[in-house]
C-alpha cells in the first residue's frame, strides 16, 4: 500500500503525487481512494486502493535507474513494424505496461521514425503522449522541473 506522499506513477497518464487517501461511498460500498496530484498539469485523479495493481500503479524508479532510462532513448537500434497499424498497437501495448523503459523505446523509436519518414496524426499524439509521461517521471526522479529533463532528453534523442 502507498502512503501520502509517496511519488508514484500512473500508465498512460504519468508521475504523480499522492495527496490523500479517503474513503468514498460511490456505490454504496464504503471504499478507500487514492488522490494522487499528477505532476503534468493540474489533473488529480482517484484510483481505489484495491485496483492499484490492476491500474499498474507503482513507484518512480529511482536516481540510479534514470540513466538507464537515457541509454534507451540513445539507442539507434529499434526495430518497428512498417504497417503503422501495427506499430501503433505495439507501442500502445508498451505505454500501457508502465514501464518506464518500455516507454523510452517507443519515444526513441518514434523519434527516429518521424525524422527518417514522418509520422502519422495518431503516432504523433502518442509520441507527445509517451514523452510527457516519460518526462514526468524523469523531472521527480531526478528532483528537477520538467524543462530540465526535457533538455537533457532532446540531447540523448539527437
Amino acid at each position: 500500500m502507498f502512503n501520502v506522499g509517496d511519488r508514484i506513477v500512473y500508465p498512460m497518464h504519468g508521475a504523480g503525487v499522492i495527496e490523500g487517501i479517503e474513503q468514498k461511498n460511490l456505490s454504496g460500498i464504503p471504499e478507500d481512494y487514492y488522490i494522487i496530484k499528477l505532476t503534468s498539469g493540474e489533473m488529480k485523479v482517484m484510483i481505489p486502493v484495491c485496483n492499484k495493481d490492476l491500474v499498474g500503479l507503482r513507484e518512480i524508479i529511482s536516481k540510479d535507474e534514470v540513466s538507464k532510462v537515457l541509454e534507451v532513448l540513445k539507442n539507434r537500434e529499434t526495430e518497428m513494424s512498417a504497417n503503422w497499424n501495427r506499430r501503433y498497437r505495439a507501442n500502445l501495448e508498451k505505454i500501457k505496461t508502465g514501464s518506464i523503459y518500455y516507454v523510452a523505446e517507443v519515444v526513441s523509436g518514434l523519434t527516429i521514425r518521424d525524422k527518417e519518414k514522418g509520422l502519422s496524426t495518431g503516432e504523433r499524439k502518442m509520441l507527445e503522449n509517451a514523452k510527457q509521461i516519460l518526462l514526468s517521471e524523469l523531472a521527480l526522479a531526478q528532483n528537477m522541473d520538467e524543462q530540465q529533463v526535457q533538455t537533457i532528453v532532446e540531447g540523448c534523442l539527437n
